[in-house]
């Protein structure tokens, strides 16, 4: 059994042990109670603060159900446009991306963001009203701490004054994406076009794209065009397609059309250019313009009214040199006049009128009024100027009447070019275009075009010429050296006419009359000169009788002489003298020959040796029958620098200088 005593001295040392224990513990928190009084200080500062935001609404129950349907309405739009707001974050990283890979998607993921965009452009402002009524509402009926609503109110004007963009700027980085892929699709496809499709007129060019491309194009546009940025692509489109075009037309040279009035003195200078010009401008026009336009047409077409588009096209067709080759051709207008010009004149109004529906067609709209009035400016000058100088021939042709005839005489410049040229003038090729050109101009002058007015202009010039010929057969002082002239000249007329359009309007007895007129003038110089040759070798006196030897040699001898006299004379001066047609300089020759030589050689033959006994033989035989047959055969060869000129005439002042004194580069022309 346990001691009592024992028992009691173990409970006091526990109850000592667990006094002590307490007082320590009291100690310690005593010590912590004193170092956390500034702490309770603090949070007895800070606690309104916190009460308010831990607790805003002080309010009955009954109040609050009240308000509750408000707060509902307020809460539901604002959540319906963060819910729409995160939707708007979550396309970032497919817009970011390049839109190549995936166009469609791309575009279809824009739209996407537009739709969003737009509803909550519509729907941001009316959410805030809300939430801004529900704040009202809540101070207005003591609902929640005021601080608290201080708080509220100035987050939602700090949201209505914000500046930034809903998406951050995504919109805007997605459409410069596209204008970016706008602008690649046209550069890696376009390219320049070559000359060789222009070869055949009826040849259709095919799209400077590619359907799926141009597809791609009009895609883009759409997205674009909703959101304001039209114009942006219009701009690159003229910049990407005008640099193409324009690179197509360097290809081709075309420094030529920067050539002025002044740097030709005329137009033989420039013709070869005028010729180049109107293959270069029915390339232009019919293949990259048609093309072009065509493209303008199916790329815009869908993305706005015609004028947007057409001024697309003008303006591309503006920078490429539409308008250089137009200019070009006024400047031929412009220039000197003479009868060349007329042709080329006629070739470019033929060039133009084959393109008149084509200009009227790509260049009539609006947008083109400059070139439309280029054009119109060129048309007028080309058919004034060609009328001008088709009426101006007869009056040219006149003016020469009085000149000089040709010194040997041949068959005159003027006449041989003028016949050259009316029979041009009258051909498929030009017949049609001149009627049309003075049906124009009668046109503009309200006058009426008579059928016959070109054949009877082409009359008139003819019986001019014929005129001129008769006045200047006048005006030779050697009446021979004027058969010559008649004879050639009537020759030409029947040689180089017959078989011709110009032989058919004159007629088949105009022409044979030509030649009546060169068989006559033939004879009359054949009898005027050299036919009196062969009578001073008459044989009259020269029988041979016994005695009478002597008396024949001197007579030999003086009918030698007179004849190589006389054989010498003509031969000098007829051999300055020409027959222009070899045919008939050759028949001409042939005919002296037959009539001269035979006599001579015979004789020579009979009374010859009478003559060669004598040591002065040389002197009277001074020509073999040969070496004379040779001689005769060549007569009259054709000396280009000895044929008739003419000086440049006027006509009152109608015409400038120079209208038929360039005719010496005509014939290799016409």
């Amino acid at each position: 059994m346990e001691d009592p005593e024992l028992k009691g001295l173990a409970s006091l040392v526990a109850a000592r042990r667990s006094l002590r224990a307490s007082l320590d513990r009291s100690r310690a928190l005593a010590s912590a109670v004193s170092s956390a009084g500034p702490r309770f200080e603090e949070i007895r500062q800070r606690l309104p603060a916190l009460e308010a935001a831990v607790r805003p609404i002080r309010a009955r129950t009954e109040d609050l159900s009240a308000a509750a349907g408000h707060i509902d309405r307020a809460v539901g739009p604002a959540a319906a446009v963060l819910k729409v707001f995160d939707a708007v974050h979550g396309l970032e990283p497919s817009l970011v991306a390049d839109p190549r890979s995936d166009l469609p998607a791309y575009l279809s993921l824009l739209q996407r963001l537009e739709e969003a965009l737009r509803f909550l452009s519509e729907n941001c402002g009316l959410a805030l009203q809300w939430l801004d009524d529900i704040v009202d509402y809540l101070s207005e009926h003591s609902l929640a701490d005021a601080r608290f609503l201080s708080l509220l109110k100035s987050s939602i004007e700090s949201l209505k004054c914000s500046s930034t963009p809903l998406d951050g700027g995504l919109l805007l980085a997605s459409l410069d994406k596209l204008e970016a892929e706008f602008r690649c699709l046209l550069t890696d496809h376009s390219f320049p076009l070559k000359m060789i499709a222009a070869g055949d007129a009826n040849t259709i060019t095919p799209s400077p794209l590619p359907v799926q491309v141009i597809t791609k194009l009009q895609a883009i546009l759409q997205r674009l065009k909703a959101n304001n940025r039209l114009e942006r692509c219009v701009t690159v489109y003229i910049e990407v397609r005008g640099s193409n075009v324009r690179a197509s037309l360097r290809a081709l040279n075309l420094d030529y059309l920067e050539i002025t009035a002044a740097e030709y003195d005329h137009v033989q200078s420039i013709q070869a250019h005028i010729d180049t010009w109107a293959r270069h401008l029915e390339f232009a026009v019919k293949h990259l313009f048609e093309a072009e336009f065509n493209l303008c047409a199916g790329v815009f077409g869908g993305a706005g009214p015609q004028e947007l588009w057409n001024g697309c096209f003008a303006e591309i067709a503006a920078q490429a040199g539409i308008l250089a080759f137009l200019r070009f051709g006024k400047t031929v207008t412009e220039s000197k006049k003479d009868p060349i010009k007329l042709l080329k004149l006629l070739d470019m109004f033929s060039s133009l009128n084959k393109l008149r529906l084509d200009f009227n067609r790509l260049f009539g709209g609006k947008a083109c009024a400059e070139i439309q009035s280029e054009t119109r400016g060129l048309i007028k000058g080309v058919i004034n100027g060609a009328c001008e100088i088709f009426w101006e021939l007869l009056v040219q042709v006149e003016l020469q009447r009085s000149n000089p005839p040709p010194p040997d005489g041949g068959v005159p410049r003027l006449v041989s070019f003028i016949t050259s040229y009316c029979n041009t003038l009258l051909g498929e090729d030009y017949r049609s275009i001149l009627t049309l050109v003075l049906v124009i101009q009668r046109s503009w002058e309200q006058k009426k075009f008579q059928e016959s007015l070109v054949v009877d202009a082409i009359l008139n010039i003819m019986k001019a010429i014929e005129a001129n010929f008769a006045n200047w057969s006048k005006g030779y002082e050697d009446s021979t050296l004027s058969y010559l002239f008649m004879m050639n000249t009537h020759w030409h007329f029947y040689r180089n006419l017959k078989g011709t359009k110009l032989g058919e309007l004159l007629g088949e007895i105009w022409l044979r009359e030509h030649e009546q007129y060169k068989e006559y003038y033939a004879a009359v110089f054949f009898r005027e000169s050299w036919g009196k040759l062969p009578s001073m070798l008459s044989r009259e006196g020269l029988i041979l009788f016994s005695g009478g030897r002597a008396t024949a040699r001197d007579l030999v001898k003086k009918r030698l002489k007179a004849f190589n006299e006389t054989f010498e004379e003509m031969y000098q001066k007829q051999g300055a003298w020409v027959i222009t047609d070899k045919d008939l300089r050759d028949k001409t020759c042939q005919a002296l020959v037959q009539a001269i030589v035979p006599i001579y050689r015979s004789f020579l033959q009979n009374y010859g040796p009478l003559v060669e006994q004598d040591a002065s033989s040389s002197k009277y035989i001074k020509y073999t029958a040969e070496g004379l047959e040779k001689m005769l055969g060549s007569l009259f060869q054709h000396k280009p620098e000895r044929s008739m000129s003419f000086r440049p005439q006027h006509s009152n002042g109608k015409v400038s200088p120079a209208m038929i004194s360039q005719l010496h580069a005509a014939p290799t022309v016409l």
